[in-house]
């Protein structure tokens, strides 16, 4: 139950921040016994690893401050940040069998030092909803402070990935509490960024479904203000 519990708190830190929870297992597992990895998962705590990480994080941290660079990391991210979820899910419960999440096979191949794809599965799926609503949120935040919201909020989105990552290593039971609360900022984020889609296309066509609030192609006129149809008298 712990195991499954680090690994569902590393993979949400993986959806806000790819880098951050891969670097936090690879630390503690180097130098500490919280997180013994298994043979498949050993490289994470590898030197060269570590340091490869350290330097992607400096990337990404600067990257996703700079407003419009921010939307195109995001972008590149959509496939980097899950597959830190399924790896961290899968290295941070290593040690013990999942089957109350995975099955049996899956929980088999943790036990005995394999690759559990079953928990790489659950790991990618859940980075993937925080990856998303984050871009989402993202973008809703530079469309509403045009721009200058970005670095801090992408400070902020840093912050939680490193605090989700270490709860979930040291105190594990935490996630109980703190995965709902992520969840339901990802829910809002996701519909907050629906919306303000909704809201962009109403400015850009207006109700009447045409380019600046005019009337849509094909659309036939009406009469002008103040003119009727045309009466022709018998004079």
């Amino acid at each position: 139950m712990l195991a499954s519990l680090t690994g569902l708190g590393l993979a949400s830190a993986a959806g806000l921040n790819a880098y951050v929870p891969l670097l936090v297992v690879g630390l503690v597992a180097r130098y500490t016994d919280l997180v013994p990895m298994g043979p498949a998962w050993a490289w994470l705590e590898h030197p060269a690893t570590l340091i490869s990480l350290g330097v992607l994080l400096v990337v990404e941290f600067v990257a996703d401050k700079v407003p419009a660079l921010d939307s195109v990391n995001d972008l590149l991210q959509t496939l980097i940040r899950p597959t830190s979820g399924g790896i961290t899910f899968a290295a941070g419960t290593s040690a013990v069998g999942l089957t109350e999440i995975t099955g049996e096979a899956s929980g088999a191949a943790a036990a005995t030092g394999g690759i559990a794809w079953g928990s790489v599965a659950v790991g990618t799926v859940v980075a993937l909803f925080f990856h998303l609503a984050k871009a989402l949120a993202r973008l809703v935040v530079n469309t509403l402070t045009f721009g200058v919201g970005a670095p801090v909020a992408s400070f902020a989105e840093d912050v939680v990935s490193f605090v989700a990552s270490v709860i979930a290593v040291l105190l594990p039971l935490l996630v109980l509490i703190v995965f709902p609360l992520m969840v339901a900022a990802g829910v809002w984020a996701v519909r907050r960024g629906r919306r303000a889609r909704a809201q962009r296309r109403a400015r850009r066509f207006g109700p009447g479904g045409g380019p600046n609030g005019g009337p849509g192609p094909g659309s036939v006129p009406g009469p002008g203000p103040g003119r009727g149809p045309s009466r022709r008298g018998p004079w």
